[in-house]
């Protein structure tokens, strides 16, 4: 089975992220990520959602999101003409024996600290599902006493863009 990333445009009001997962449930379809957040146009929120499956699944899935009515649009996403990132705040413990160990490898990830006390250091690290799973294996020597990640967001790459209206834009 393969990840599939949807792209789906909601109308922004109460209740809709709960018939989304509501539906998840009910069919028994699992879903892997979910972020979801307003878009461009205050009305819209974008829903960002990874289901794990085949391509049934993946049409089952989104023939059932096609009869809610808050959904507007859905896109599966290529892989290839798309942009993922995920957000991970990483709290790792921290002695001065270790600080500067660590510090190397939040250089060499591109990360950043965010927080620093005593005993620990909160990072933040910001980039694909893979690069954020080998970051934290990283630094998993030293501890890990907290972890957070907000779920895989996407976009697709260049002219190409999920409008409200009927008609899309797909420029050169």
């Amino acid at each position: 089975m393969a990840k599939h990333t949807l792209s789906v445009l909601v109308e922004n009001h109460a209740g809709v992220l709960s018939r989304v997962a509501g539906l998840f449930s009910r069919r028994g379809f699992n879903i892997d990520s979910l972020a979801v957040g307003v878009t461009e146009d205050p009305n819209v929120s974008r829903m960002t959602i990874v289901v794990d499956g085949d391509e049934y699944t993946v049409e089952q899935v989104t023939k059932q999101l096609n009869k809610l009515i808050d959904v507007i649009k859905i896109r599966e996403l290529d892989p290839n003409d798309s942009v993922t990132r995920e957000l991970a705040l990483i709290k790792v413990n921290a002695n001065s024996s270790t600080r500067s160990e660590i510090i190397q490898i939040v250089d060499i990830f591109r990360a950043k600290i965010v927080d620093v006390s005593k005993n620990t250091l909160t990072i933040e690290m910001t980039g694909s599902a893979d690069k954020i799973a080998a970051f934290e294996e990283m630094l998993r020597q030293f501890g890990i006493k907290e972890m957070v990640r907000t779920g895989v967001v996407a976009i697709e790459r260049g002219n190409q863009v999920i409008k409200v209206t009927s008609t899309e834009e797909n420029e050169e």
